[in-house]
């Protein structure tokens, strides 16, 4: 058991230091062909935050893991909604820009919706899963949420930064650095996590909404929480939010290619609160200061989620 925790320990870790070494890397690369920062952000840094949950559902997915999978996806954006714009937003109110009140957010919502109705099978058929098909249908929306970030990337000014350039075999070296980090760790999290649950004698669901979700969700806490020490909002909400679209849309149509994802229906009650917390983000920027997540709001955001992931843990023991 203790060997178990520190091992998923260090495959945390191994996922962190691989996902900052591919995005050192990809950036570099892409600066050196020039792409923009803004283009780096919102594509690059984005996925390097998303690749420990894609690399642990893929290792997931691959092993016959369905709760896992479902589990980390959920669990992790209900982390990043709940814990990390929480602790982001009591550290320094977020002020959120129209375009995420009035786009972003509603994407999240709107894929947050269709993951309860392909998973759900309401139209299909009687068999709760995220069939290849689903997947299909989750990678367009992937396809479309891109569409749209690279339109408003047209409307806005793209900085190239200066830069220290690295020469080609340091950036190659972080690259394949990186993809081997993130595949030890996924391994190493996947392996150990269904460890832990045998021996606590919980269920893969538990584990995967809790350690594994919170686990991968690091980059993401990190980003947010030094973005909101630099009162620097955009990054702080949008870390938040592109994450949840990427885990969504591109992570769970991933992990469906692979082999079809059976759904347990317990989890609907964990999409509900996603859904809910999503929600309430959209209307906290109507309240108090308008465009802007209050520390109030926050508050509410991280302890309603602490009291639920305690009530949940309690139940399995």
């Amino acid at each position: 058991m203790i060997t178990s925790m520190i091992l998923i320990i260090a495959g945390f870790v191994s996922l962190i230091f691989g996902a900052n070494w591919l995005v050192d890397g990809a950036s570099s690369l892409a600066k050196k062909h020039k792409v923009s920062d803004l283009a780096i952000g919102l594509t690059i840094v984005a996925f390097g935050t998303s690749t420990p949950e894609l690399v642990v559902n893929f290792i997931a997915s691959f092993n016959g893991y369905p709760d896992i999978v479902f589990g980390n996806i959920i669990g992790s954006n209900n982390f990043n909604l709940f814990i990390i714009l929480g602790i982001a937003g009591l550290v320094y109110p977020i002020t959120v820009q129209s375009s995420t009140v009035w786009r972003e957010i509603p994407i999240s919502l709107i894929s947050g919706l269709l993951l309860v109705v392909l998973a759900n099978n309401y139209f299909l058929s009687n068999t709760s899963e995220i069939s290849r098909f689903d997947g299909g249908i989750l990678l367009l929306g992937f396809a479309a949420f891109l569409y749209y970030v690279f339109k408003q990337m047209k409307t806005e000014d793209n900085i190239i930064t200066s830069y220290q350039q690295k020469s080609n075999y340091k950036i190659w070296g972080l690259i394949f650095l990186g993809l081997a980090g993130l595949i030890v760790g996924g391994q190493l999290v996947v392996d150990n996590g269904i460890q832990i649950a045998t021996n606590l004698g919980v269920s893969e669901k538990i584990i995967g909404l809790t350690i594994i979700a919170a686990g991968t969700s690091l980059p993401e806490l990190v980003t947010s929480i030094v973005a909101a020490t630099k009162k620097n909002s955009d990054i702080a909400i949008g870390n938040v939010i592109g994450s949840n679209i990427f885990n969504i849309l591109l992570i769970l149509s991933v992990s469906s290619f692979i082999k079809p994802i059976s759904f347990n229906q317990n989890f609907n009650i964990d999409l509900a609160i996603l859904l809910g917390g999503t929600l309430f983000l959209f209307i906290a920027m109507f309240t108090g200061k308008r465009k802007k997540l209050d520390r109030w709001e926050s508050a509410l955001l991280l302890g309603f989620y602490l009291i639920y992931t305690i009530y949940l843990v309690w139940k399995e023991i």
